[in-house]
C-alpha cells in the first residue's frame, strides 16, 4: 500500500550473519556491523502489517545526531553513516543489560509505585509522589535483554551477584548513563522538552567500553513537552508527549493490545501517512533540524549500493 522498507534481504561480500529484529535488519561482516534501519513499527511487541514511510530515516538520522553530540562522553559504535537509513559499524560485544534511566515516574515505574512498591531495581523510592512527579535525583533502573518477549528488571546487586557484568565495569557504565543523561536532558530543554526516561545499551570493543544501538530516539526515549509541564502537574492533568504513544493509543482505540485473539486493525493509507508525518514532526521537535526527505525511488537499489561503497572503503 504505502512505500517504504518492509524488510531487506541483502548479500553483501564478507556477510557471516544477518539478524532481524522487530524494526532493523543488521548485517554481520567481520568485526562490522551495518544497520539497516527499515520502516516497519512495532507496538505491544507486535510488527504492524504496513511499513512507515521515513520511518528508519527519522530515526537513524536522530541516532546519528545524537551519538555525534555524546562522542566525548563515551565511545560510541558509528563508523559511517553511508545511507540515511543505514549506520555501519564496530561489532561489539554486547553486555546482557540495558541501562534504563529515569528522571520522572512515569511509565513502567509509576505502575509499580501505584501497586504498592516503593523500591525499583533495589533503589528506594520517597513516599508521597504523583504520576509524572519529577524524582529527587535520576536513578538507573536496570533491565535484562531479552530475546524474545519482554525485558526484565534487575538490580545492581543481581547483575553483580548473576556474574552479567564485573563491578568494575558496571561503576563505569552507571558514571556514563549519568552523564549521558545530564548531557540529554540539556540537549532536550534547548528545544522545549523534558527528557524523561530513556535506555542506553553498551558493549566492549577491543576491551573499550562503547556505545551502542540508537540514543534519545522517540522509540528509546519518553519526552514531554517543558512548556506548561508544572501547570498540567499542579491540576493532576496527563502531560503532553513526544513519543509514538499516539500509535498505541490508536491501536487500544481499535479493540488491539497484542493479546491473543485480537486483530490488528486496518492501516488505512490516511492512517500510515499520518504517522509517517507524526515521525518528521518528532524528529525536528527533537533535533531542532529541518526534515530533508529522501526519495522512495529504488529505495533498496539506493541503500545497497551506498553499503558496498563504504564496505570497500573500510
Amino acid at each position: 500500500m504505502s512505500q517504504g522498507i518492509k524488510y531487506t534481504n541483502f548479500e553483501f561480500p564478507g556477510q557471516t550473519d544477518k539478524y532481524v529484529g522487530k524494526v532493523r535488519d543488521v548485517y554481520s561482516i567481520g568485526d562490522k556491523l551495518v544497520m539497516v534501519a527499515s520502516d516497519r513499527i512495532s507496538a505491544f511487541d507486535v510488527v504492524l502489517p504496513e511499513p512507515i514511510p521515513f520511518k528508519g530515516q527519522v530515526l537513524n538520522q536522530i541516532a546519528e545526531i545524537m551519538l555525534e553530540s555524546t562522542s566525548d562522553i563515551v565511545p560510541n559504535w558509528v563508523l559511517q553513516v553511508p545511507d540515511p537509513n543505514v549506520t555501519v559499524g564496530k561489532k561489539c560485544e554486547a553486555f546482557p543489560v540495558e541501562m534504563v534511566i529515569r528522571g520522572y515516574l512515569t511509565g513502567h515505574a509509576w505502575r509499580e509505585y501505584r501497586d504498592g512498591k516503593r523500591e525499583l531495581c533495589g533503589v528506594p523510592l520517597p513516599e508521597g509522589l504523583k504520576e509524572h512527579d519529577k524524582l529527587p535525583s535520576p536513578i538507573i533502573t536496570p533491565t535484562t535483554k531479552a530475546h524474545e518477549g519482554h525485558d526484565e528488571d534487575i538490580s545492581r546487586e543481581e547483575i553483580l551477584k548473576q556474574g552479567l557484568v564485573s563491578e568494575e565495569d558496571y561503576k563505569k557504565l552507571e558514571e556514563y548513563t549519568f552523564k549521558l543523561f545530564e548531557r540529554g536532558t540539556k540537549l532536550a530543554l534547548d528545544q522545549g522538552l523534558i527528557l524523561v526516561d530513556t535506555k542506553y545499551e553498551f558493549g566492549k570493543y577491543k576491551g573499550v567500553i562503547t556505545l551502542i544501538d540508537e540514543v534519545h530516539t522517540p522509540d528509546s526515549s519518553r519526552y514531554f513537552y517543558a512548556d506548561g509541564y508544572e501547570e498540567r502537574q499542579s491540576k493532576g492533568e496527563q502531560q503532553k508527549q513526544l513519543s509514538k504513544e499516539f500509535v498505541r493509543q490508536w491501536l487500544i482505540s481499535n479493540g488491539f493490545q497484542g493479546k491473543d485473539g485480537q486483530k490488528i486493525p486496518e492501516m488505512t493509507l490516511e492512517f500510515v501517512e499520518s504517522v509517517s508525518a507524526r515521525y518528521i514532526e518528532l524528529f525536528e521537535q527533537i533535533t531542532g533540524k529541518y526534515f530533508v526527505k529522501d526519495t522512495l525511488d529504488h529505495i533498496l537499489n539506493r541503500i545497497e549500493t551506498n553499503i558496498n561503497k563504504t564496505l570497500s572503503s573500510l
